[in-house]
């Protein structure tokens, strides 16, 4: 056997085993992997058994109710008074309007700002 085959001989069992050392590690990942992923789901609630599942109410299924809502108007400050600050104002509630038409958007509006609209012309 000439040097150069010697050479090249090494140079593959090196090759080889640089391999195989790649091929372990990958498979200790896994494995780690595989642990890891076990310890976190031994360590989470159990899952819900069917009695504890949530079911319809009494009446059946709730259905979507549509109405129209109107916000609460903002107090008015006349002239003279000192104004409302935001810390002042309490939360605004909403409440059933009376009237049953759906507010609607003028004509040729997006009905958004930034919509993309062609807007009022």
């Amino acid at each position: 056997m000439s040097t150069a085959a010697m050479q090249l001989a090494a140079a593959s069992g090196l090759m080889s085993l640089f391999l195989f050392l790649v091929a372990v590690a990958v498979l200790a990942i896994l494995a780690g992997g595989f642990w890891l992923t076990s310890r976190v789901r031994y360590n989470e609630s159990p899952r819900p058994r069917p009695e504890e599942q949530p079911h319809l109410p009494p009446g059946g299924a709730v259905r979507e109710v549509r109405e129209n809502r109107q916000s609460e108007e903002v107090p008015v400050v006349t002239k003279g008074e000192r104004p409302i600050t935001p810390y002042e104002l309490r939360n605004q509630d909403t409440k059933p309007s009376e009237s049953k038409d759906r507010p609607r958007w003028s004509r040729g509006s997006s009905g958004s700002f930034g919509g993309g609209g062609l807007g009022a012309h």
